[in-house]
Formats: C-alpha cells, structure tokens, sequence
C-alpha cells in the first residue's frame, strides 16, 4: 500500500547526502568500502519505506536480496559485458568489482536496519 512517511523521506535524503559526501571526499580502505554500503542499505531501506507501507523484515531482507544481487552482477563483470565501464553513473551504481567482503556490509546494513526497528522503546513495547 502506497503512503507517504515524512520521517523515512527526510531519513533517505540525509542518507543520500552522507553516501555522497563519502562518495566524493573520501578514498580510503574503511569508510567508503565499508559503511558506504551498510548506509546504502540503510538509505534503499529508508527510501522504500517512505513510499510503501511495508514491513520491516520484508523491506530489510529485500533490500539486502537486491544488493547481493548487485554484487551478484559484480562478479559477472555485467557492467563491462555491456560496453558501459567509461558511464561514470551506471559504473557507480552498478559496481565494478566484486568484493564479498561486500556482501557482509550489506548484512551488516539489514541487521542495523532490524535492530533500530524493533528496539525496545519507552513504554516498554517493541517498535514496529
């Protein structure tokens, strides 16, 4: 079902804005490879839910289905096969190189996802 959530979006935005701050600034080992794709997962997670009432565990474990799909694409190299290495955007968004380190940030990502979702909160109810 289709309905809107300011919190998500606004959640998404800001996410969006910190991968791309990552994206440009930084070119290290840990940072950019690592928490650039938990907070990607996190960022698809926040966007989905500003659109679709959905629950938690399934949003969660689709988005992380979908980066290991990505990365799945990675390692069949689709990106050069289809002659689009030089395309800046769909390199970027797609991926170059297969790294299953990468599946494991991912999990990371969903995990972080579930955890914030459901944490206990004042009244001493989960939320949902």
């Amino acid at each position: 079902m289709i309905r809107f959530n300011t919190k998500y979006f606004y959640l998404a935005i800001l996410l969006f804005l910190i991968e791309a701050s990552i994206a440009i600034f930084l070119d290290d080992r840990i940072i950019r490879p690592l928490v650039g794709d938990i907070l990607v997962v996190v960022l698809i997670y926040c966007f989905i839910k500003a659109f679709w009432q959905i629950r938690t565990i399934t949003a969660a474990l689709g988005v992380f289905a979908f980066a290991c799909l990505i990365e799945g694409l990675q390692y069949l190299q689709l990106v050069d096969r289809l002659g689009l290495r030089d395309n800046r955007l769909i390199a970027t968004v797609l991926g170059t190189t297969f790294d299953s380190k990468d599946i494991l940030a991912y999990a990371i990502g969903a995990a972080l996802v579930l955890v914030v979702e459901h944490r206990p909160v004042a009244s001493g109810r989960w939320n949902r």
